[in-house]
């Protein structure tokens, strides 16, 4: 079909519909955004600066477990793939208690070693905490949660710090680490996780009693 001239002699042009011309910005702008905006687990650009004799002995580099990469997981993920921390880890597990810290707080993760749990607890006496007592067991691990991220410095700075099972631990230094409630020794402090500090230490805070005979060979 022909189109009628127009006085200059051009055919007339037919303008991009409005939702056209409104489209293209925003569709930019989106695209930038996207492209724009980091990750919120991204891990930091740098390696988290570890302290303690311990440090020596775990995954670093790009070995899987590195500080770099634990830094984008959530604190319970990150617990899993740390070597020296099964015990802990699969008693927070069981127990669900990572729940109980206030919602916006982050928080800071006293993590015993498997040696630490081997030379506390008797065998049978954990896999019973484990299976028959759970409020026991909950309230075991708040003695090693303390609500906020706190790196060890920081810790050692104020010279307490207040457990989510309400006990104070006193917090000194001890050469590069700290030492907690004057029994346990920060083997490699400052790990990071999503919302989350963890600093492995070497000995079960907390008032139970100490059960481990010489017939355990729980420890790694």
């Amino acid at each position: 079909m022909s189109h009628p001239a127009t006085p200059n002699g051009n055919r007339p042009r037919h303008p991009r519909p409005r939702y056209a011309r409104l489209l293209a910005p925003a569709l930019l702008l989106a695209l930038t955004a996207c492209t724009a905006a980091p990750r919120a687990d991204a891990a930091p650009a740098t390696a988290p600066q570890l302290t303690g004799p311990l440090c020596a002995a775990l995954p670093t580099g790009t070995e899987p477990g590195n500080p770099t990469f634990l830094a984008g997981q959530p604190a319970d993920q990150a617990l899993r793939w740390i070597p020296t921390l099964t015990t802990f880890e699969a008693a927070l597990r069981t127990s669900g208690v990572l729940t109980d810290v206030p919602a916006g707080t982050g928080v800071t993760i006293l993590a015993p070693s498997d040696d630490a749990f081997a030379a506390k607890f008797s065998e049978d006496n954990w896999d019973d905490l484990m299976t028959h007592h759970a409020d026991e067991l909950r309230t075991l691990l708040k003695a090693h949660l303390i609500a906020g991220t706190h790196p060890i410095g920081d810790l050692v700075t104020a010279g307490t710090a207040t457990t989510l099972d309400g006990t104070t631990v006193t917090v000194t230094r001890t050469g590069p680490t700290a030492r907690l409630a004057d029994r346990a020794d920060a083997v490699c402090a400052d790990y990071q996780a999503t919302n989350a500090r963890i600093h492995i230490i070497n000995a079960v805070l907390g008032p139970l009693p100490t059960t481990a005979n010489d017939s355990d060979h729980r420890a790694h």
